[in-house]
């Protein structure tokens, strides 16, 4: 049996850093080496030669601040009481900031040169072919890019950037007093945000209607704090946009990977041009749960119920298994991830919540946290973070530092991916119609959760910066007015399909990516290419195979909109959105096929 307390199953930040004092050293020689650059102010365009110099001593220095960055978020997201670990994290941010300042000459320099003359440089000196994506993408930006002056002030302004995350992250992880509740069998659970992942999925309604009472209940009596802190979060994006002169949030934040607008439109008009395949799902699922008057503590319970448990062991095998298609080196990689240490797993108090890969550690491996609760939703997350975790070591040893890291747009393709290859498994393992059902009610949920359910995120993410933007100022209460109208319309509340009730609405207080900047709409438009690419690969084997790994091993360089329309998913059309749509449809139509085989099931109690 696991004992969860096996340092086995905690991650070895020793590969980073040997220990806290290493990493005090690295952060002094760091700061120290930052004033070098100074030498490179004013001479970026003297020569070519002077120019690769510069840029190798940017881009180490860079490389070194991410080191010492990844090590202390790492250690202070094992424990997020830990005072210690937090101002380690806080000094790295300090340094960020710093590095911010001394290489703000770099962009209106770059511009200065020119195209012409910059081409000519890259011709001259073949050390500087690995920096020609970046410096074109800076030309590309210039209309964007301030003065020296006014670029060191943005980067001095980024003093002040994460604080309403920082204060989010806090209170959500450590300080909130989190409620006891007692479920219908006696047992006592400790509603922390863990454990909510877990208990609002139980089979027994009415212990999920005490989950979610006590859990939002918990939320409502911070709405004003976290109202002030996401609104604070919304006036920085405001300020980033309007100091380099974006037309709006959105465009700014979508300008930094040069991303169209009209991808994220197009997401949002698919959606809800398409809610009646969403309302089709939930009246599926009050039909699957035998309940007449679906309510939002409905929506996590599997469709088809199963005592199945997955201890880590099995959940590793399994993704191993999953991952078959992708080659042995693929999985070689995967399995010396899991017997090395690179995994944070199970939970503990004052551990960050979620899920996440880490891929800031260049020449290091990946990094994942989980909080593995041993249902088959952690063995998804499982394969998800690995899918992340091989997009960043596929992309570190393909390419040099300045193109390695990759956009979170590209980055959920991999990691939803993984999780198609995941369920194409457990549907080839299902045995009868009850364990058939199961996982496909499984795949329904996993597309209902990141298509619609983000897509209903990006709607409200648009629609309060649009209010700031309009100089409106945002409560919380008001935030979740917002958040319970765009829960009733996609839930089709007014439909009677589906009822939300009043204190649900503080929902969008739980969510941390609204700190992120337009950052959800990508898991709407990842899944849309990954299904389309996973689809590939299990029809074409090898050749299909060898085309996705490309694209991971693309890393940064070049446009990730470009990247992923050159394999063949342009995300700016309704076509891998309306493929998505059709897979969703034709998943209900074999579940209500194999339904239509059975007797009625009995209606749910109240």
């Amino acid at each position: 049996m696991t004992n969860e307390n096996d340092i086995s199953y905690r991650w070895n930040l020793e590969d980073i850093f040997p220990s806290d004092e290493a990493w005090a050293m690295a952060m002094a020689n760091l700061e120290q080496e930052l004033g070098a650059l100074e030498t490179c102010r004013g001479h970026l365009g003297s020569s070519a030669r002077t120019l690769e110099r510069c840029l190798h001593k940017i881009y180490e220095l860079s490389k070194e601040l991410r080191r010492v960055s990844a090590y202390a978020a790492l250690l202070s997201d094992e424990d997020t009481r830990n005072a210690r670990a937090l101002e380690m994290r806080q000094s790295t941010e300090l340094l960020a900031t710093k590095f911010a300042q001394v290489t703000s000459f770099v962009k209106p320099e770059i511009i200065a040169i020119g195209r012409e003359k910059l081409d000519a440089f890259l011709a001259e000196e073949p050390a500087l072919a690995i920096y020609r994506y970046p410096l074109h993408d800076m030309l590309r930006q210039a209309p964007h890019t301030l003065g020296e002056d006014g670029e060191k002030l943005v980067a001095t302004a980024g003093l002040m950037a994460d604080a309403p995350s920082t204060v989010y992250a806090i209170l959500s992880n450590a300080e909130i007093p989190w409620p006891e509740v007692s479920l219908s069998d006696g047992t006592a659970v400790h509603l922390d945000q863990a454990a909510y992942s877990h208990y609002r999925g139980v089979p027994t309604r009415e212990d999920r209607r005490r989950v979610f009472e006590a859990f939002w209940k918990t939320w409502r009596g911070y709405q004003q704090t976290c109202g002030v802190t996401l609104y604070a979060s919304v006036k920085r994006d405001l300020f980033y946009a309007q100091a380099r002169r974006h037309p709006s949030c959105l465009e700014a934040a979508l300008d930094g990977d040069n991303i169209p607008r009209s991808v994220y439109t197009t997401l949002l008009e698919t959606a809800n041009a398409n809610l009646d395949t969403l309302h089709r799902y939930f009246r599926l699922r009050g039909r699957m749960l035998g309940i007449d008057d679906l309510q939002y503590f409905d929506i996590y319970p599997p469709l088809v119920h199963a005592d199945l448990e997955f201890p880590i062991e099995e959940g590793e095998r399994l993704v191993l298994e999953s991952i078959e298609p992708l080659g042995a080196e693929y999985q070689a990689t995967v399995e010396e991830g899991f017997s090395h240490r690179w995994m944070d797993v199970f939970p503990r108090p004052g551990k960050r919540s979620g899920a996440y890969s880490s891929e800031t550690v260049y020449g290091v491996h990946p990094y994942v946290l989980l909080n593995y609760n041993n249902d088959y939703e952690s063995v998804s997350t499982l394969a998800h973070e690995w899918g992340h975790s091989m997009h960043t070591f596929l992309a570190n040893a393909a390419q040099p530092y300045p193109t390695a890291s990759y956009s979170i747009f590209v980055a959920e393709v991999a990691s939803t991916f993984n999780e198609a290859l995941l369920l194409d498994l457990m549907l080839k393992k299902a045995q009868d119609d009850t364990s058939r059902l199961y996982f496909l009610g499984t795949a329904l949920e996993g597309l209902r959760g990141t298509f619609f359910r983000q897509a209903m995120f990006a709607e409200f993410e648009l629609e309060i910066h649009s209010l700031v933007e309009r100089g409106e100022a945002l409560s919380g209460e008001r935030f979740s007015r917002i958040y319970g109208d765009l829960l009733r319309k996609y839930h089709g509340h007014d439909k009677g399909i589906l009822t939300i009730d009043e204190p649900y609405t503080i929902e969008w207080a739980y969510i941390p990516h609204f700190y992120y900047n337009f950052y959800v709409y990508q898991y709407a438009t990842s899944i849309a290419a990954s299904s389309l690419f996973a689809e590939r690969v299990l029809e074409d084997g090898a050749r299909a195979r060898d085309a996705y790994l490309a694209v991971l091993k693309a890393g940064g360089s070049d446009d990730p909109y470009t990247i992923l329309k050159s394999a063949g998913a342009d995300l700016a059309s309704q076509a891998p959105y309306e493929a998505l749509i059709r897979r969703m449809n034709e998943i209900m139509d074999q579940i209500e096929a194999i339904l239509d085989r059975q007797p009625p099931r009995q209606r749910s109690p109240a």
